[in-house]
């Protein structure tokens, strides 16, 4: 519980710098007689290797996009999360989301991603809030997103809702 507590507190973590958060503990289910501590870090340093990436977007089954688009989206998002796995000086992504907004009022989530040898530990959870958190610190107040319905359940239990209007979102795609 110790571990959960310190994720969620308001010193869950340690910054240091300003975009970059670390949570010294050791992951859940982690073999505690390994004298190597895990730590997961958050960053959002936009600097990612693209490669990095669709391999982690590959292990959850996402088809495969153009890198150039994933760069320039990436570049044109308002904020971008990464999540790392950093033991014995290696750091490995593990997880990832971005938002879009217009600066004032509104950002849309997009492209959370969780290694699934990583899922199932609260760790989503983590990023997720830890995205919210770097939202609402630009005072940003309505955030959305879009999910699959097998993962409707999970943002829900993050305080989203669906749409209490019951308005449907509208897409247009090409041809």
């Amino acid at each position: 519980m110790v571990f959960w507590k310190k994720l969620f507190s308001n010193s869950d973590a340690v910054a240091t710098s300003e975009t970059t958060g670390y949570i010294d503990s050791e992951l859940p289910n982690s073999d505690s007689d390994n004298e190597d501590q895990t730590q997961i870090l958050f960053s959002t340093d936009r600097e990612l290797d693209l490669y990095e990436l669709e391999e982690l977007c590959d292990r959850v089954g996402w088809a495969r996009r153009p890198l150039r688009k994933v760069k320039k989206a990436i570049a044109h998002s308002f904020l971008v999360v990464s999540m790392w796995e950093v033991k014995n000086k290696k750091r490995r992504l593990i997880g990832f989301a971005r938002a879009t907004s217009d600066h004032a009022f509104n950002a849309t989530i997009w492209d959370v991603v969780v290694d699934p040898n990583f899922q199932g530990r609260g760790l989503g959870k983590a990023m997720m809030k830890y995205t919210i958190t770097q939202l609402r610190s630009e005072d940003i107040s309505n955030i959305t997103l879009f999910a699959d319905p097998q993962v409707v359940n999970f943002y829900q239990r993050l305080g989203f809702i669906l749409d209490p209007e019951g308005i449907k979102g509208m897409f247009w795609y090409p041809d």
